[in-house]
């Protein structure tokens, strides 16, 4: 099944551009109809020169990304985040259900994390099966 949904993928993706690729499709494997949508997941990153803080505003600060987080979860614009496990570079991850990168774009701006300095990110158009979920 990974094969063949790779395949689709890269057959409509090089059939027109990705901005104009549909946001979801019907893919059959075998006996399966698969609707492949597309998501947006970003990937939260530190930043080498982010500001000196203290710890009382750094804790305002990451106390206001995570309330930021979930209210953009109660919209349903936020499907998924959380924070890697690791002191890396790669701080966490997001996953946006938004009709464009530019609406994901705009939604991470306005993190209060980004636009303190303390976390970066990039996104990317993702795709997955509708209603996958983790187990």
């Amino acid at each position: 099944m990974k094969i063949t949904i790779f395949s689709t993928l890269l057959a409509l993706l090089s059939f027109s551009s990705f901005a104009q690729a549909p946001r979801e499709f019907e893919m059959k494997d075998g006996d399966t109809t698969y609707v492949m949508k597309q998501y947006f997941m970003g990937f939260l990153m530190r930043v080498p020169d982010k500001p000196e803080l203290d710890s009382a505003k750094v804790m305002e600060i990451q106390l206001a990304h995570q309330n930021y987080m979930s209210e953009n979860a109660k919209t349903g614009a936020l499907l998924v985040a959380g924070p890697f496990g690791d002191d890396g570079d790669m701080r966490g991850i997001v996953i946006y259900d938004v009709a464009t990168k530019a609406e994901a774009d705009s939604i991470i701006s306005n993190d209060p994390a980004v636009k303190a300095g303390r976390l970066a990110i990039d996104v990317k158009p993702w795709w997955a099966a509708k209603g996958s979920t983790l187990k």
